[in-house]
């Protein structure tokens, strides 16, 4: 499988080194040269240097061509408009991305896009080790 990594934090190069270990192509894009130092220098994976929202960048890194594109910046805009120019200009298959808000995240999720929100899986756990504390309704004020 071909597969395009945008954000090289913690996440990110955890998943672009995961998967070339399982034996996928992997190219990984950060608009910050020292986030690659956290993948091996002997990583089999293409390294972008850009911004994840451009074209001429994705491109570089071979979206046209990917299965699977992985959007884990830390900014929730950011992986939310990469996220759709992948589904919808270079109409690749697999196209998921992290959400940090959310109201965002349900609201993109219900665009057709597969959105991972870490906010409402945390305070699900939570939830379900403290059945007595509800945090359902304090959520729904996190995107203000």
């Amino acid at each position: 499988m071909r597969i395009l990594v945008l954000g090289c934090g913690r996440l990110g190069a955890r998943i672009a080194m995961d998967s070339v270990a399982e034996g996928h192509h992997v190219a990984i894009i950060d608009n910050d040269p020292r986030a690659f130092t956290r993948l091996p220098s002997d990583l089999d994976a293409v390294i972008v240097l850009g911004t994840g929202i451009d074209e001429d960048v994705q491109r570089s890194a071979g979206i046209e061509s990917v299965d699977t594109f992985i959007a884990v910046t830390d900014d929730d805009n950011t992986n939310i408009m990469a996220a759709q120019i992948a589904k919808k200009v270079y109409n690749v298959e697999n196209v998921l991305l992290r959400v940090y808000d959310p109201a965002r995240a349900e609201t993109y999720s219900e665009l057709g896009l597969s959105v991972i929100c870490p906010t409402r899986l945390v305070a699900d756990v939570i939830e379900r080790e403290l059945p007595e504390f509800n945090l359902s309704s304090s959520l729904t004020g996190l995107d203000e």
